[in-house]
């Protein structure tokens, strides 16, 4: 049994202040905010004390979220390959957890994934993640960081997009996917698997999201609403399908790494 950990709580007030450190936010706006992402229930099972891939199975079990997952007969790899897991993010949160938890059980538990640097706020989930601020300036020694990780024994679980799924042409979909993982799994030589996950989250979040795209507001507003997202998507079933590995001499100088990016995107919406 782990052991608890009361001083992995999430904090709102602890988040916000490193967050946007100089600014005042209201007290009462604060507590609204608590009680939105719903942060005892979130405690609930952060402070229990699992880490790592444990907390990442865990707490799957915490959400009662069960999984299908299918096509794993397709991940057939030369012995001692690296690979790269890389899908679409239509949840923004518990797909990263679900998948790192499938990956993890069937691939071994030394995993790395590239998240938002809010989810660092969850202490078990930390070790095995490489923070990316999405609302700031990036740290100077990120692009070392991310090269270590490629560069180690551990599978890599990414999603290109950077953001969750929105609604684009009255389809739920990615956003164009960024290069970094084509550029970074040919230069440490990782194999590439592309992974569906089938799920959606609540028609006032990509109202929310495309609201705000309207307006032109460029802070991710809809990003604070993933915690209450993550609520919702209690007890429900999900699909998850993975693709053929496809080697790094794959991505050759034919097309762009961008273009690279966007045909494995394709692949994955494929599945």
């Amino acid at each position: 049994m782990p052991v608890p950990r009361p001083d992995w709580a999430i904090d709102l007030d602890k988040v916000v202040a490193t967050k946007f450190p100089g600014k005042k936010i209201p007290k009462w706006f604060i507590g609204w905010m608590k009680r939105f992402i719903h942060q005892d229930f979130l405690n609930g099972f952060a402070t229990i004390g699992y880490e790592g891939l444990e907390f990442c199975t865990e707490s799957m079990k915490y959400l009662d979220v069960k999984l299908n997952v299918e096509g794993l007969e397709n991940v057939v790899v030369p012995e001692g390959a690296r690979l790269t897991f890389v899908g679409n993010h239509p949840l923004g949160g518990p797909d990263g957890v679900a998948v790192a938890s499938v990956v993890g059980e069937h691939f071994g538990s030394n995993i790395r994934l590239l998240v938002n640097d809010f989810l660092m706020a969850l202490k078990g989930l930390a070790p095995i993640c490489v923070p990316i601020n999405k609302t700031g300036g990036q740290s100077r020694n990120l692009p070392k960081l991310i090269r270590e990780a490629y560069e180690s024994d551990n599978n890599m679980i990414v999603f290109p997009a950077g953001l969750c799924s929105r609604r684009i042409g009255g389809k739920i979909q990615d956003l164009p996917w960024g290069k970094n993982f084509i550029q970074e799994s040919v230069a440490t030589g990782r194999w590439v698997v592309p992974i569906h996950f089938y799920g959606r989250n609540s028609n006032r979040f990509y109202n929310i999201a495309n609201l705000c795209k309207w307006l032109g507001i460029k802070f991710n507003i809809a990003m604070l609403f993933l915690p209450d997202e993550l609520y919702r998507n209690q007890h429900k079933t999900f699909k998850i399908v993975f693709g053929k590995p496809i080697p790094p001499e794959t991505f050759d100088a034919s097309k762009s790494a961008t273009e690279w990016a966007a045909w494995v995107r394709e692949k994955v919406y494929q599945l």
